[in-house]
């Protein structure tokens, strides 16, 4: 395509990024190319994707929605010779404002790459004087002057065969992911030609650049030892349709309707995690953080940050791996493939060759890496095919998936939403739910996570309906569109239809109506039909706390975590502070009884004033008892205010985190030291059951203490040598698991062989279905978030001992947590 004269600016200035995006949008508008409204789509593309490319070079352009604002295909330039900061440091020199009505924008693309690959080259376009000399190049009119050997288009190899393309969506995501992975298994070179466009065969961004389409004719040619068998394994996969789009979207429209406890949804299901039961609709609220920050300049030799960018790479490809083999299972190879697709980005050869040679120049690993992704994904995006750019997120989605690997700086400081809506993350850590409001956050979905991960943990303890593990599909909702969230059933319905909208309004008043009930008879007991009784008690660690406790028809308190006391502060908490907070909690549970768990700090919980050393693996370290015990001043002076307060009602204490007899022996004897010194009277001691080898041990330690409480959430986490909080396995450290539930029946066995209690608390506690496998394995007490105390004690009440100790015994019986969560209850 040819430049309007009007379209060119050279010698110019601009305040910031949004006055030169201004700036080149009036160029457009002036060359007839838009309507001015387009020059705000322009700013908006800017809020969710960086247009910088490298070198100097910025291509803003619209989102795909405006696209009825452009009048015809046009490019602008606006020259900018002292530059202007675009994102972070990089300056940017020439900004090449783009209107893509169709395709012919795609030359000055092409061109646009080549002088990325020569600074020189976009050093002399950010200076010159003559407008027609930007527009000659970009247009490929002197690209040979320029440089007569810079990145010709190699010829096709002899060996080759011609194909039309026959797909409605051409060669795009799908179809070139299942030919690179052809290609990658000949050792032959092969290249894929589009009219005077060539791509390498193995690169999926190169294939994706050629912007192949319907009725196209591509030939491609292949040379090397193994030539001809790889053009005949090509040739018929492309005669059979490869994954064609088609076919995939026929597979994706027909799992819409997904029939899920009474309602098939018709609009597009996300299916992940049930975490918090209910169904809350509203708008879309991506959580968003801060920059992941990198180094421009490398600090170590290039072959150090070359091994940095390999490390990464590896890390990176296990956790799509792990995300691509549990979509397959959970949603079919169809649904998986984006995860494949991604994983053909990090392994693409261009986007490595170009990130390797900036680490050759000098460059550090993030910097190069961010650089070589922004820029190819910023050119994918820039492209008239919503597929394309839809590849251009996935592209941006998985370059910041190996950044972070690379950061030398993630800042973290999200926008917490102030108005009503579904909020959306990839994860959230205690720090980002510490913050929530239940009045503004109707509903939680996460993409990572499992059921007991802090996302769930916190969703429930605020009642607010919640899915994880939900997968990648749900971080490309877009903010504001309205989504539902079933929480019961574990889904986020996308697309809701009218009939979608009015079922869940039914299932949420049915819910309601039903929470009301069991508010109302939250006082009465937990009494089976056959007459067995399940204490259900609160988890708590505050005073506002425990008087919600007794409201909500909590019995007593199973778990007040004292940590509370010791976080946030610059210094250890005094004796009578600790007195009086633990008294008034004794004092607000009006006589209930409370067992006080000690110190559980270490693992997640970091508080630097106790100078503990940093360690490789946390949650294996000094914690809990461990803790306690090498700093047994803070632990006297805990127990000195337990034991003082425990004149103001009944109180049990209990120690975190035994692993073996040694440690639970040494903290009883300086537990009873400190109440002679006091002069308190004698309380039950208890240990929490968190560690498997506490399991295997449980006789000899059932003889020494007066109960056992679970903790379903650690024991789970080291049973299965799964961190609750990994980004990948989380959503497998699942309490359900046979193999936990077994230790659980193991530990009440020998609970009840010494003639003592067992509870349990821990995010199946809290669940009804869990509440009543394990009320089925003999667990006499269930401590669980406030808002799940009367659900948990109406599911009790409304069935016999003899049909859960059945329905928990068909649940051991299972091979994995799924099953288990599949039984169905009458």
């Amino acid at each position: 395509m040819q430049f309007k004269e009007s379209a060119i600016q050279v010698g110019a200035q601009a305040r910031d990024k949004s006055d030169a995006i201004a700036k080149v949008g009036e160029l457009l508008v002036k060359s007839g190319n838009i309507e001015p409204g387009y020059i705000q789509s322009m700013m908006a593309r800017e809020e969710v994707a960086n247009t910088y490319l490298g070198n100097g070079i910025a291509i803003p352009h619209g989102i795909p929605k405006d696209r009825e604002l452009i009048r015809e295909t046009g490019v602008a330039v606006l020259q900018l010779p002292e530059g202007v900061i675009w994102n972070n440091d990089e300056r940017v020199h020439l900004v090449v404002g783009i209107a893509a009505k169709s395709d012919e924008h795609l030359t000055i693309l092409s061109n646009l790459t080549d002088v990325l690959d020569d600074a020189e080259e976009a050093k002399r376009l950010a200076t010159t004087t003559d407008a027609a000399d930007i527009a000659r190049r970009l247009s490929g009119q002197d690209h040979a002057a320029t440089d007569d050997s810079a990145d010709a288009a190699p010829e096709d190899y002899e060996l080759g065969f011609e194909h039309v393309v026959t797909s409605p969506h051409g060669l795009h995501a799908r179809p070139a992911t299942a030919l690179v992975d052809i290609a990658k298994t000949f050792e032959a070179g092969i290249l894929v030609r589009n009219g005077n466009k060539v791509g390498d065969a193995k690169s999926l961004i190169g294939l994706l650049k050629l912007g192949i389409e319907k009725d196209a004719t591509i030939r491609i040619s292949a040379e090397g030892p193994d030539a001809e068998k790889a053009l005949e394994t090509i040739f018929n996969a492309l005669a059979e349709g490869l994954e064609d789009e088609e076919e995939a979207a026929a597979e994706a429209a027909h799992d819409h309707a997904v029939a899920v406890e009474g309602i098939s949804y018709e609009g597009a299901v996300i299916a992940g995690i049930s975490a918090s039961p209910g169904i809350a609709s509203g708008p879309v609220c991506q959580f968003r953080r801060g920059r992941i920050v990198v180094n421009e300049k490398a600090t170590g030799t290039p072959d150090q940050e070359l091994a940095r960018l390999d490390d990464a790479l590896t890390s990176a490809r296990a956790e799509l791996t792990a995300l691509y083999e549990d979509m397959v299972q959970k949603q079919g190879a169809g649904k998986a493939a984006i995860f494949k697709a991604q994983g053909e980005f990090l392994d693409d050869p261009e986007m490595q060759e170009k990130a390797r040679t900036l680490i050759a120049e000098g460059a550090s690993a993030g910097w190069a890496w961010k650089l070589s992704y922004e820029e190819h994904a910023a050119i994918l995006g820039a492209m008239k095919d919503e597929l394309l750019a839809a590849r251009a997120l996935d592209l941006q989605d998985v370059g910041r998936r190996l950044l972070k690997h690379l950061a030398d700086k993630v800042e973290d400081d999200p926008d917490l939403p102030d108005s009503p809506v579904i909020l959306i993350a990839d994860d959230l850590t205690p720090s980002d739910t510490a913050g929530l409001d239940p009045t503004l956050v109707l509903g939680l979905c996460t993409a990572s996570g499992g059921p007991t991960s802090h996302t769930a943990i916190i969703a429930r303890s605020l009642d607010i309906p919640a899915v994880v593990g939900a997968g990648a599909d749900c971080l490309g909702l877009s903010d504001g569109k309205e989504v539902i969230v079933d929480g019961s059933s574990g889904v986020l319905v996308a697309e809701p239809t009218q009939k979608d909208r009015d079922e869940a309004d039914k299932a949420r008043k049915a819910f309601a109506r039903q929470a009301e009930a069991e508010r109302n008879a939250c006082y009465q007991p937990a009494i089976t039909t056959d007459g067995h009784r399940i204490e259900v008690v609160a988890n708590i660690g505050s005073v506002d706390e425990a008087y919600a406790a007794v409201v909500a028809g909590g019995e007593g308190v199973g778990l007040l975590r004292t940590e509370f006391q010791f976080l946030q502060r610059d210094t250890a908490p005094s004796e009578d502070e600790q007195y009086e907070a633990i008294s008034a909690m004794i004092k607000a549970m009006n006589g209930l009884p409370m067992i006080i768990r000690t110190l559980d700090i270490g693992g997640d919980k970091d508080v630097p004033y106790l100078s503990t050393p940093e360690e490789m693996n946390p949650f294996l370290g000094v914690r809990g008892i461990r803790l306690c015990l090498l700093r047994d001043d803070i632990f006297r002076t805990q127990l000195r205010a337990i034991f003082r307060a425990s004149a103001n009602g009944p109180i049990r204490i209990m120690y975190p985190m035994i692993s073996s007899l040694e440690e639970l022996r040494a903290a009883k004897a300086i537990t009873e030291e400190v109440r002679k010194e006091v002069g308190a009277e004698p309380v039950e001691i208890g240990m929490m059951i968190e560690i498997p080898s506490a399991v295997m041990m449980a006789e000899e330690f059932a003889r020494e203490v007066d109960f056992f409480s679970i903790g379903t959430n650690d024991l789970t986490q080291y049973a299965l040598a799964m961190d609750r909080m990994h980004p990948q396995l989380a959503k497998m450290a699942d309490g359900l698991n046979p193999a936990v539930l077994r230790l659980i029946r193991k530990t009440v066995e020998a609970a009840d062989a010494a003639g003592i209690w067992v509870g349990a608390c821990g995010g199946i506690a809290g669940d009804p279905l869990g509440a009543v496998i394990l009320a089925g394995l003999g667990v006499h007490e269930l401590s669980v978030s406030i808002p799940a105390i009367a659900s948990v004690k109406a599911r009790i009440r409304s069935l016999p001992m003899a049909e859960a100790r059945a329905f928990a015994a068909d649940a051991l019986a299972k091979t994995d947590a799924a099953a288990v969560r599949a039984l169905k209850l009458a």
